[in-house]
């Protein structure tokens, strides 16, 4: 199965550092929001697509390069992932809501949902410290590889 991770990474790469891992696995292609090309997607039969959550939902520039994906008349398999300050089942559903209704409207078939705690110093976080510094830890590398491997 021929994969490719297209990832928005910002501030200190924790969403970068899942996509290598799970590329890792799926011994799957990379590629950044920002450089990817709509028309390469058509070589892939699996594409996850990742970023961090910014206001509830996936970093714009992912956002951005998966609106100008063309319909996909053949229900190309995908997966979402991305990393935020804040986790929980509900919480994580709504954060991958906007990415996956697009998805779903260039008829790609959601096969998985990963999601993690990254280390967070948006706002006012940075004045103390920051949030969660030490994730991506180990802990959620190893529940990557694990969505990895369920994927494949």
């Amino acid at each position: 199965m021929k994969s490719l991770i297209v990832v928005h990474s910002y501030h200190h790469n924790n969403t970068l550092k899942v996509a290598k891992v799970i590329a890792d696995i799926l011994e799957a292609d990379l590629k950044t929001a920002v450089n990817a090309k709509s028309d390469e997607l058509k070589g892939y039969d699996l594409v996850g697509f990742g970023a961090g959550i910014d206001s509830g939902m996936h970093y714009k520039q992912l956002l951005d390069f998966v609106n100008t994906i063309a319909v996909n008349n053949h229900r190309k398999k995908c997966f979402i992932f991305s990393t935020s300050a804040v986790q929980g089942e509900d919480k994580v559903n709504n954060d991958h809501s906007k990415l996956r209704e697009i998805l779903r409207t260039k008829r790609y078939k959601v096969e998985g949902e990963f999601s993690c705690k990254g280390f967070n110093t948006n706002s006012f976080l940075k004045y103390i410290g920051g949030m969660n510094k030490s994730h991506p830890d180990d802990a959620d590398m190893n529940d990557a590889r694990q969505f990895a491997a369920k994927l494949l």
